[in-house]
């Protein structure tokens, strides 16, 4: 069994209106899973696919960097994008 390894999941960029309803803001950090809970749960609903398999030692084809990858959450008027990154 893998180890489970330590993952970030940073605010990098808010799209069209540059504000999240939910509060956050660029450069906002996150500890995975310990701070899930600070994290709208919207967007959380569709980061968690994506940081359980950067956390088990899987990765994306689409992403440049094996260790990460980049995701919006689903506000149509705010996308907040979050980058989910394993610690190497």
């Amino acid at each position: 069994m893998t180890e489970k390894k330590k993952v970030t999941i940073e605010i990098v960029d808010i799209l069209l209106t540059e504000n999240c309803d939910y509060g956050h803001k660029i450069g906002d950090n996150f500890d995975y899973p310990s701070e899930r809970s600070k994290i709208c749960a919207a967007a959380w609903h569709s980061l968690y696919p994506f940081a359980l398999t950067i956390q088990n030692g899987g990765s994306f084809s689409w992403s440049d960097d094996p260790d990460s990858v980049t995701i919006c959450c689903p506000d149509h008027k705010n996308p907040v994008v979050f980058k989910i990154t394993r610690e190497k």
